[in-house]
Protein backbone atom coordinates (compact mmCIF):
# COMPACT_ATOMS: atom_id res chain seq x y z
CA UNK A 1 0.00 0.00 0.00
CA UNK A 2 1.14 3.04 -1.13
CA UNK A 3 2.11 5.70 1.67
CA UNK A 4 -0.01 8.32 0.21
CA UNK A 5 -3.31 6.28 0.38
CA UNK A 6 -1.96 5.21 4.46
CA UNK A 7 -2.09 8.82 4.59
CA UNK A 8 -5.75 9.01 3.34
CA UNK A 9 -7.14 5.98 5.31
CA UNK A 10 -5.28 8.20 8.59
CA UNK A 11 -6.97 10.82 7.83
CA UNK A 12 -10.20 9.38 7.18
CA UNK A 13 -10.23 8.20 10.92
CA UNK A 14 -9.24 11.09 12.30
CA UNK A 15 -12.40 13.23 10.40
CA UNK A 16 -15.15 10.19 11.36
CA UNK A 17 -13.72 10.53 15.02
CA UNK A 18 -14.05 14.08 15.82
CA UNK A 19 -15.24 14.31 19.22
CA UNK A 20 -13.35 11.95 20.48
CA UNK A 21 -10.27 13.42 18.36
CA UNK A 22 -10.92 16.88 19.92
CA UNK A 23 -10.87 15.99 23.45
CA UNK A 24 -7.26 14.18 22.61
CA UNK A 25 -5.86 17.48 21.01
CA UNK A 26 -6.72 19.75 23.35
CA UNK A 27 -4.58 17.73 25.78
CA UNK A 28 -1.91 18.30 23.12
CA UNK A 29 -2.85 21.66 22.72
CA UNK A 30 -2.50 22.46 26.51
CA UNK A 31 0.58 20.60 27.02
CA UNK A 32 2.11 22.44 23.81
CA UNK A 33 0.96 26.00 24.57
CA UNK A 34 2.55 25.64 28.39
CA UNK A 35 5.99 24.20 26.78
CA UNK A 36 6.18 27.14 24.02
CA UNK A 37 5.12 30.04 26.85
CA UNK A 38 7.06 29.02 29.75
CA UNK A 39 10.42 28.41 27.75
CA UNK A 40 9.90 31.55 25.79
CA UNK A 41 9.70 33.03 28.78
CA UNK A 42 12.57 31.27 30.12
CA UNK A 43 14.33 32.40 27.40
CA UNK A 44 13.42 36.25 28.17
CA UNK A 45 14.64 36.22 31.48
CA UNK A 46 17.77 34.21 30.43
CA UNK A 47 18.24 37.21 27.67
CA UNK A 48 17.16 39.86 30.20
CA UNK A 49 19.84 38.83 32.79
CA UNK A 50 22.69 38.90 30.37
CA UNK A 51 21.88 42.22 28.93
CA UNK A 52 21.71 43.66 32.28
CA UNK A 53 24.55 41.98 33.75
CA UNK A 54 26.62 42.64 30.33
CA UNK A 55 26.91 46.22 31.37
CA UNK A 56 29.01 44.94 34.23
CA UNK A 57 31.79 44.28 32.36
CA UNK A 58 33.44 40.38 32.46
CA UNK A 59 36.96 42.15 32.88
CA UNK A 60 35.94 43.67 36.10
CA UNK A 61 37.32 42.88 39.66
CA UNK A 62 36.29 44.34 42.70
CA UNK A 63 37.72 44.20 46.53
CA UNK A 64 35.53 45.46 49.35
CA UNK A 65 36.40 45.25 52.71
CA UNK A 66 35.36 41.98 55.18
CA UNK A 67 36.20 38.38 55.34
CA UNK A 68 34.78 35.62 54.22
CA UNK A 69 32.45 35.40 51.11
CA UNK A 70 29.39 37.78 52.28
CA UNK A 71 26.03 36.95 51.02
CA UNK A 72 24.23 40.05 50.76
CA UNK A 73 23.31 41.74 47.86
CA UNK A 74 25.34 43.86 45.89
CA UNK A 75 26.11 47.22 45.93
CA UNK A 76 26.74 49.01 42.91
CA UNK A 77 29.71 51.60 41.77
CA UNK A 78 29.18 52.40 37.63
CA UNK A 79 27.81 49.26 36.87
CA UNK A 80 30.76 47.59 38.33
CA UNK A 81 31.22 48.14 42.01
CA UNK A 82 30.22 44.72 43.26
CA UNK A 83 30.35 45.84 47.00
CA UNK A 84 28.90 43.11 49.02
CA UNK A 85 26.57 44.98 51.65
CA UNK A 86 26.51 43.18 54.53
CA UNK A 87 30.44 42.41 54.54
CA UNK A 88 30.78 46.46 54.66
CA UNK A 89 28.23 46.86 57.38
CA UNK A 90 29.74 44.36 59.70
CA UNK A 91 33.52 45.38 58.59
CA UNK A 92 35.54 48.85 59.12
CA UNK A 93 36.88 50.55 56.19
CA UNK A 94 40.39 48.20 56.19
CA UNK A 95 41.25 49.47 52.04
CA UNK A 96 44.43 52.16 51.59
CA UNK A 97 46.56 53.42 48.90
CA UNK A 98 49.10 50.88 49.61
CA UNK A 99 46.56 48.08 48.26
CA UNK A 100 45.97 50.21 45.56
CA UNK A 101 49.65 50.72 44.63
CA UNK A 102 50.15 47.01 45.06
CA UNK A 103 47.41 45.91 42.94
CA UNK A 104 48.47 48.28 40.40
CA UNK A 105 52.05 46.43 40.52
CA UNK A 106 50.39 43.08 38.70
CA UNK A 107 50.55 42.17 35.34
CA UNK A 108 46.90 42.35 33.24
CA UNK A 109 45.93 44.91 36.18
CA UNK A 110 45.26 47.52 33.57
CA UNK A 111 43.37 50.32 35.70
CA UNK A 112 43.10 50.01 39.44
CA UNK A 113 40.49 52.57 40.98
CA UNK A 114 39.76 52.97 45.03
CA UNK A 115 36.09 55.07 45.54
CA UNK A 116 34.19 55.58 49.01
CA UNK A 117 30.90 56.15 49.57
CA UNK A 118 28.33 57.04 51.80
CA UNK A 119 24.88 58.91 52.71
CA UNK A 120 24.46 62.51 52.33
CA UNK A 121 21.44 65.27 52.90
CA UNK A 122 20.98 67.07 49.53
CA UNK A 123 18.89 70.14 49.29
CA UNK A 124 17.38 71.11 46.29
CA UNK A 125 14.80 73.91 45.84
CA UNK A 126 13.38 74.03 49.35
CA UNK A 127 13.26 70.00 49.21
CA UNK A 128 15.75 67.87 51.36
CA UNK A 129 16.49 64.50 50.60
CA UNK A 130 18.95 61.85 52.17
CA UNK A 131 21.24 60.38 48.63
CA UNK A 132 23.78 58.20 47.75
CA UNK A 133 27.23 59.72 46.88
CA UNK A 134 30.41 57.52 45.65
CA UNK A 135 33.60 59.25 45.39
CA UNK A 136 35.59 58.62 42.64
CA UNK A 137 38.50 59.54 40.88
CA UNK A 138 37.07 60.81 37.55
CA UNK A 139 40.08 60.00 34.98
CA UNK A 140 40.17 55.81 36.30
CA UNK A 141 36.36 55.78 36.69
CA UNK A 142 35.52 57.05 33.15
CA UNK A 143 37.73 54.06 31.91
CA UNK A 144 35.59 51.77 34.06
CA UNK A 145 32.12 52.56 34.23
CA UNK A 146 30.37 51.28 31.23
CA UNK A 147 27.18 54.01 32.11
CA UNK A 148 26.32 56.54 29.59
CA UNK A 149 25.28 59.82 29.30
CA UNK A 150 21.99 61.24 28.90
CA UNK A 151 22.85 64.83 28.96
CA UNK A 152 26.09 66.56 30.30
CA UNK A 153 29.39 65.20 30.38
CA UNK A 154 31.93 63.10 32.63
CA UNK A 155 33.69 64.79 35.38
CA UNK A 156 37.21 66.19 34.82
CA UNK A 157 40.27 65.94 37.18
CA UNK A 158 39.84 69.74 38.13
CA UNK A 159 35.78 69.01 38.70
CA UNK A 160 36.07 69.64 42.60
CA UNK A 161 32.73 71.27 43.16
CA UNK A 162 30.97 69.29 40.18
CA UNK A 163 28.59 66.20 40.01
CA UNK A 164 26.90 63.57 37.96
CA UNK A 165 23.55 62.67 39.20
CA UNK A 166 21.78 59.14 38.29
CA UNK A 167 18.24 58.88 36.39
CA UNK A 168 16.49 58.03 39.26
CA UNK A 169 17.49 60.85 41.77
CA UNK A 170 17.50 63.18 38.80
CA UNK A 171 13.72 62.56 38.30
CA UNK A 172 12.16 60.81 41.30
CA UNK A 173 13.78 61.97 44.44
CA UNK A 174 12.73 66.16 44.25
CA UNK A 175 9.45 67.74 42.90
CA UNK A 176 11.71 69.36 40.04
CA UNK A 177 14.10 67.04 37.99
CA UNK A 178 17.56 67.75 38.01
CA UNK A 179 19.29 68.65 35.25
CA UNK A 180 22.72 69.66 34.15
CA UNK A 181 23.89 73.59 35.27
CA UNK A 182 21.98 73.33 38.22
CA UNK A 183 22.97 73.70 41.72
CA UNK A 184 22.31 71.24 44.61
CA UNK A 185 23.76 71.57 48.07
CA UNK A 186 24.76 68.51 49.93
CA UNK A 187 25.79 68.39 53.51
CA UNK A 188 25.87 72.32 53.24
CA UNK A 189 28.08 72.24 49.97
CA UNK A 190 26.71 73.11 46.90
CA UNK A 191 28.22 71.59 43.66
CA UNK A 192 27.18 72.25 40.18
CA UNK A 193 25.22 69.53 38.07
CA UNK A 194 27.79 68.97 34.90
CA UNK A 195 25.97 65.33 33.76
CA UNK A 196 23.21 63.05 33.94
CA UNK A 197 23.27 59.80 33.32
CA UNK A 198 20.99 57.29 31.35
CA UNK A 199 18.79 54.48 33.14
CA UNK A 200 20.55 51.51 33.71
CA UNK A 201 18.07 49.33 34.99
CA UNK A 202 20.62 47.27 36.75
CA UNK A 203 20.91 45.99 40.11
CA UNK A 204 24.50 47.83 40.70
CA UNK A 205 24.38 50.59 38.46
CA UNK A 206 24.35 54.33 39.25
CA UNK A 207 20.57 54.85 38.85
CA UNK A 208 20.12 56.18 42.63
CA UNK A 209 23.32 57.57 42.71
CA UNK A 210 25.24 61.49 42.89
CA UNK A 211 29.16 60.63 41.77
CA UNK A 212 31.70 63.55 42.50
CA UNK A 213 35.34 63.58 42.72
CA UNK A 214 36.68 62.00 45.78
CA UNK A 215 38.87 64.50 46.99
CA UNK A 216 35.86 66.70 47.21
CA UNK A 217 33.74 63.24 49.08
CA UNK A 218 36.27 63.58 51.74
CA UNK A 219 35.99 66.76 52.47
CA UNK A 220 31.76 66.88 52.48
CA UNK A 221 30.69 63.40 53.12
CA UNK A 222 30.94 62.25 57.08
CA UNK A 223 32.37 58.98 58.66
CA UNK A 224 34.62 58.77 55.36
CA UNK A 225 38.43 59.75 56.47
CA UNK A 226 41.03 60.53 54.49
CA UNK A 227 43.21 57.76 53.66
CA UNK A 228 40.85 54.31 53.31
CA UNK A 229 38.59 53.00 50.77
CA UNK A 230 34.96 51.80 50.57
CA UNK A 231 35.86 49.26 47.30
CA UNK A 232 38.89 48.89 44.91
CA UNK A 233 37.80 47.81 41.38
CA UNK A 234 40.39 46.78 38.94
CA UNK A 235 40.03 46.45 35.20
CA UNK A 236 41.67 43.63 33.30
CA UNK A 237 43.98 43.56 29.78
CA UNK A 238 40.96 41.31 28.53
CA UNK A 239 38.19 39.43 30.34
CA UNK A 240 40.21 35.83 29.71
CA UNK A 241 42.96 37.29 32.34
CA UNK A 242 40.30 37.68 35.05
CA UNK A 243 40.57 34.77 37.04
CA UNK A 244 44.44 34.72 36.72
CA UNK A 245 44.47 38.29 38.05
CA UNK A 246 41.92 37.26 40.94
CA UNK A 247 44.54 34.62 41.57
CA UNK A 248 47.94 37.33 41.93
CA UNK A 249 45.21 39.35 43.57
CA UNK A 250 44.46 37.40 46.25
CA UNK A 251 48.08 36.05 46.99
CA UNK A 252 49.69 39.77 46.87
CA UNK A 253 46.97 40.62 49.35
CA UNK A 254 47.42 37.75 51.74
CA UNK A 255 51.12 38.47 52.00
CA UNK A 256 50.94 42.13 52.39
CA UNK A 257 48.91 41.75 55.11
CA UNK A 258 49.87 38.74 56.47
CA UNK A 259 46.38 37.42 56.50
CA UNK A 260 45.41 33.38 56.02
CA UNK A 261 42.59 31.78 54.22
CA UNK A 262 40.82 31.44 57.62
CA UNK A 263 42.00 35.43 58.31
CA UNK A 264 41.14 37.00 55.45
CA UNK A 265 39.67 40.80 55.85
CA UNK A 266 38.56 41.38 52.14
CA UNK A 267 35.83 40.22 49.62
CA UNK A 268 37.48 39.67 46.14
CA UNK A 269 34.07 39.53 43.63
CA UNK A 270 35.02 39.29 39.25
CA UNK A 271 31.60 40.73 37.11
CA UNK A 272 32.62 37.62 35.44
CA UNK A 273 31.90 35.26 38.44
CA UNK A 274 28.46 36.73 38.73
CA UNK A 275 27.63 36.83 34.76
CA UNK A 276 28.31 32.88 34.70
CA UNK A 277 26.32 31.97 38.01
CA UNK A 278 23.00 34.42 37.18
CA UNK A 279 23.32 32.96 33.58
CA UNK A 280 23.05 29.36 35.56
CA UNK A 281 20.54 30.28 37.62
CA UNK A 282 18.08 31.62 34.59
CA UNK A 283 19.60 28.25 32.81
CA UNK A 284 17.87 26.21 35.49
CA UNK A 285 14.76 28.02 35.77
CA UNK A 286 13.94 27.79 32.44
CA UNK A 287 14.45 23.98 32.15
CA UNK A 288 12.75 23.49 35.52
CA UNK A 289 9.46 25.39 34.35
CA UNK A 290 9.85 23.21 31.28
CA UNK A 291 10.44 20.30 32.90
CA UNK A 292 6.49 21.24 34.32
CA UNK A 293 5.41 22.19 31.61
CA UNK A 294 6.17 18.61 29.67
CA UNK A 295 4.51 16.69 32.51
CA UNK A 296 0.99 18.15 30.81
CA UNK A 297 1.76 16.73 27.35
CA UNK A 298 2.49 12.86 29.19
CA UNK A 299 -1.18 13.41 30.10
CA UNK A 300 -2.01 14.06 26.15
CA UNK A 301 0.12 11.17 25.27
CA UNK A 302 -2.24 8.88 27.62
CA UNK A 303 -5.15 10.58 26.09
CA UNK A 304 -3.65 9.80 22.26
CA UNK A 305 -2.96 6.57 23.07
CA UNK A 306 -6.67 6.10 24.57
CA UNK A 307 -7.98 7.43 21.44
CA UNK A 308 -5.94 4.83 19.29
CA UNK A 309 -6.78 1.83 21.25
CA UNK A 310 -10.96 3.01 20.98
CA UNK A 311 -9.90 3.72 17.26
CA UNK A 312 -8.35 -0.15 16.74
CA UNK A 313 -11.69 -1.29 18.62
CA UNK A 314 -13.98 0.39 16.28
CA UNK A 315 -12.30 -0.58 13.11
CA UNK A 316 -11.20 -4.09 14.00
CA UNK A 317 -13.90 -5.17 11.04
CA UNK A 318 -12.54 -2.84 9.02
CA UNK A 319 -8.92 -3.83 9.68
CA UNK A 320 -10.38 -7.63 8.89
CA UNK A 321 -11.64 -6.42 5.53
CA UNK A 322 -8.36 -4.80 4.46
CA UNK A 323 -6.10 -7.75 5.42
CA UNK A 324 -8.77 -10.16 3.56
CA UNK A 325 -7.72 -8.29 0.20
CA UNK A 326 -4.41 -7.87 0.69
CA UNK A 327 -3.25 -5.12 3.20
CA UNK A 328 -0.30 -6.65 4.95
CA UNK A 329 1.03 -5.77 9.00
CA UNK A 330 3.24 -3.09 7.48
CA UNK A 331 0.39 -1.79 6.06
CA UNK A 332 -1.84 -1.58 9.22
CA UNK A 333 0.99 -0.31 11.19
CA UNK A 334 1.47 2.20 9.27
CA UNK A 335 -2.17 3.73 8.78
CA UNK A 336 -2.43 3.87 12.83
CA UNK A 337 0.72 5.26 13.43
CA UNK A 338 -0.12 8.01 10.92
CA UNK A 339 -3.20 9.01 12.67
CA UNK A 340 -1.40 9.50 15.45
CA UNK A 341 1.24 11.70 14.05
CA UNK A 342 -2.36 13.68 12.81
CA UNK A 343 -3.71 14.29 15.88
CA UNK A 344 0.09 15.57 17.57
CA UNK A 345 0.19 17.80 14.68
CA UNK A 346 -2.52 18.83 14.99
CA UNK A 347 -2.45 19.66 18.49
CA UNK A 348 1.53 20.64 18.10
CA UNK A 349 0.11 23.55 15.59
CA UNK A 350 -2.84 24.68 17.45
CA UNK A 351 -0.41 24.55 20.95
CA UNK A 352 1.93 26.67 19.06
CA UNK A 353 -0.35 29.08 17.82
CA UNK A 354 -1.73 29.59 21.67
CA UNK A 355 1.99 29.55 23.47
CA UNK A 356 2.93 32.08 21.18
CA UNK A 357 -0.05 34.06 21.17
CA UNK A 358 0.41 34.20 25.19
CA UNK A 359 4.01 35.07 24.68
CA UNK A 360 3.54 37.48 22.79
CA UNK A 361 1.00 39.35 24.70
CA UNK A 362 2.45 39.31 28.26
CA UNK A 363 5.36 41.81 27.50
CA UNK A 364 2.61 44.33 27.05
CA UNK A 365 1.15 43.68 29.89
CA UNK A 366 4.40 45.59 31.99
CA UNK A 367 4.95 42.44 34.12
CA UNK A 368 8.29 42.86 36.54
CA UNK A 369 11.02 39.86 36.47
CA UNK A 370 11.26 38.84 39.99
CA UNK A 371 15.26 38.31 40.99
CA UNK A 372 18.43 38.75 39.39
CA UNK A 373 18.37 41.94 36.78
CA UNK A 374 14.92 43.24 37.81
CA UNK A 375 13.37 44.79 34.53
CA UNK A 376 10.37 44.54 32.40
CA UNK A 377 9.37 40.92 31.40
CA UNK A 378 10.31 39.90 28.39
CA UNK A 379 9.50 36.70 26.22
CA UNK A 380 12.03 35.29 23.14
CA UNK A 381 10.06 33.23 20.71
CA UNK A 382 12.07 31.51 18.29
CA UNK A 383 12.08 29.51 15.09
CA UNK A 384 13.88 26.66 16.59
CA UNK A 385 11.15 26.43 20.08
CA UNK A 386 8.28 26.60 17.60
CA UNK A 387 9.73 23.67 15.47
CA UNK A 388 11.12 21.76 18.41
CA UNK A 389 7.63 21.77 19.96
CA UNK A 390 5.54 20.57 16.52
CA UNK A 391 8.36 17.99 16.32
CA UNK A 392 8.15 17.19 19.85
CA UNK A 393 3.84 16.99 19.44
CA UNK A 394 4.45 14.65 16.36
CA UNK A 395 6.72 12.30 18.20
CA UNK A 396 4.36 12.08 21.04
CA UNK A 397 1.54 10.74 19.42
CA UNK A 398 3.83 8.43 17.26
CA UNK A 399 4.92 6.91 20.73
CA UNK A 400 1.48 6.96 22.50
CA UNK A 401 0.16 5.27 19.10
CA UNK A 402 2.88 2.42 18.73
CA UNK A 403 1.37 0.27 21.01
CA UNK A 404 -2.30 0.23 19.29
CA UNK A 405 -0.74 0.58 15.75
CA UNK A 406 1.24 -2.36 16.74
CA UNK A 407 -1.96 -4.10 18.22
CA UNK A 408 -3.92 -3.40 15.22
CA UNK A 409 -0.97 -4.90 12.29
CA UNK A 410 -0.99 -8.60 14.04
CA UNK A 411 -5.02 -8.85 14.40
CA UNK A 412 -5.30 -11.97 12.49
CA UNK A 413 -7.82 -11.16 9.35
CA UNK A 414 -10.17 -14.18 10.55
CA UNK A 415 -10.85 -12.94 14.49
CA UNK A 416 -11.00 -9.68 12.50
CA UNK A 417 -14.14 -9.98 10.91
CA UNK A 418 -15.66 -12.07 13.80
CA UNK A 419 -15.40 -9.28 15.98
CA UNK A 420 -18.23 -7.46 17.27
Amino acid sequence: MRLEKSFKLALNILFHSKLRSWLTIIGIVIGVAAVVAIVSIGEGLQQNVQNRLSGLGADIITISPGGGRAAGGFRGFGDHNMEQTSAIKSSPKNLTKRDIQLIASIDNAKVVHGSVSAKGAAYYLGETATVSVNGIEPAEWKEITTSELESGRFLGPSDYGMIIVGSRIAQKTFKQPLVINRMITIEGKPFKIVGVLKESGGPGGDDNKIIMPINAARDTLQDIGNEKFDSIIIKAENADAVDSLLADIDAKLVLARHLTEKTKDYNLQSSKQAQERMASIAQTMTLFLGAIAAVSLIVGAVGIANTMFTSVLEKTKDIGIMKAIGARNTDILMIFLLNAALVGMTGGILGISFGAGISSLIPSLGLRMIGPGGGEMTTVISIKLLAEALLLSIGIGMTAGVIPAYRASKLRPVDALRYE
